[in-house]
């Protein structure tokens, strides 16, 4: 049996999108699994989901320490349990310059906007606030700046007549649990390359042909 990708994820709140790999994981969708769940909040629902589908979750309290040292104990469970693969499923803090440099290639981000557009901790509303038409999710490397790294797959959502800040967050979300599972899917095949900031998909398999897609969403190549 070939051997599955070991994932951490970072989290800071509800961890859906952390559900979302859990899910694709146990379906068989993607040859990876989630190996521990890291969150600076002690009640974050991400550390219950974990705990439920018995996957080791670490608390680390942020209070009074520097962040290069709060990472540097985040870096310690990484490598104690062999990550190969760090997602940031939600998680709203800046990680140091150092754990990035140590972990670039390895770390990926998903964000509820198309980027570089509405960058931040509320890209729903930003976006809708803008009165843009068209938004969606993101997912991408992470480098030192904020959702700035080299894009890995988008996917454009319509902001409908009457839509709040909740309907648009809503369907955007259920978008999200598709592209990000499928992104890790592409880095445990190895499909993924680095080039400066593009990032080529290597030819493969389609999600678009084996899973289910949304009317009135338009993926990415690669998806």
């Amino acid at each position: 049996m070939a051997k599955k990708l070991r994932v951490g994820v970072l989290a800071s709140g509800g961890g859906t999108d952390l559900q979302s790999i859990i899910d694709a994981s146990k379906k068989g969708m993607i040859d990876a699994e989630v190996i521990v769940v890291i969150s600076e909040y002690e009640d974050a629902n991400a550390l219950k989901r974990a705990q439920n589908s018995k996957i080791n979750a670490f608390f680390i309290d942020p209070k009074g320490i520097e962040k290069e040292d709060f990472d540097k104990k985040i870096d310690k469970i990484l490598e104690e349990n062999n990550i190969e693969l760090v997602i940031g499923a939600g998680y709203m803090r800046m990680l140091s310059s150092c754990f990035v440099k140590k972990w670039y290639g390895r770390l990926i981000n998903i964000h509820p906007a198309l980027l570089p557009s509405f960058k931040g901790t509320d890209g729903q509303f930003d976006a809708l606030n803008y009165g843009v038409k068209i938004t969606g999710c993101t997912t991408h490397f992470m480098d030192e700046k904020m959702d700035h790294g080299p894009i890995i797959l988008q996917a454009a959502v319509k902001v409908m007549p009457g839509d709040d800040r909740e309907k648009l967050a809503h369907r955007i979300l259920e978008v999200e649990h598709q592209i990000l599972p499928r992104t890790v899917d592409l880095f445990a095949q190895k499909r993924l390359k680095i080039d400066g900031r593009r990032i080529t998909i290597k030819k493969g398999d389609s999600w678009k042909d084996k899973y289910k897609v949304f009317p009135n969403v338009m993926y990415s190549e690669g998806y």
